[in-house]
């Protein structure tokens, strides 16, 4: 089921952000003390209850909240699926819930995600050719639209 972040959600979406990101993105970027001293489940909660971020989430919960789509307007802006249950189908019905319930156009995707960007070309979404550096780093975010 599909369902709208509370706030008793925080801890859960941290701890996905933080284990999915450090599985996916240490690779690309390399920086340890991001991924280990920074990158904190507890300040990443705190932060989007504080920020209201939180309140622009929603998390697919069968019982174990197993993923989570951020949504700003008509942009995805975060999408991640706990790695024990990825391939099972959730980030789709994250991303097909999101086209179906707000106008979503656009998100970014790291360019060399490429197991990222085939996902959402699966699901209508196509590279522009907008791209910028993603902040704090030397590598680039790619625009995808459809």
């Amino acid at each position: 089921m599909i369902r709208k972040a509370t706030e008793e959600d925080a801890s859960r979406i941290a701890e996905i952000l933080v284990f999915v990101k450090r599985m996916k993105y240490r690779p690309i970027f390399k920086d340890d003390a991001y991924a280990f001293v920074e990158m904190q489940v507890l300040p990443i909660a705190k932060k989007y209850v504080e920020d209201g971020i939180i309140d622009n989430m929603f998390v697919y919960d069968d019982g174990i909240v197993k993923g989570l789509i951020h949504i700003e307007e008509n942009e995805i802006i975060e999408l991640y699926v706990d790695s024990f249950f990825q391939g099972q189908g959730i980030g789709s019905a994250l991303v097909e819930y999101a086209k179906e319930q707000f106008p979503i156009t656009c998100l970014w995707v790291i360019e060399k995600n490429i197991d990222a960007i085939g996902f959402y070309e699966a699901h209508g979404f196509h590279l522009t050719s907008t791209k910028k550096l993603e902040e704090g780093t030397t590598e680039y975010i790619v625009k995808m639209e459809r």
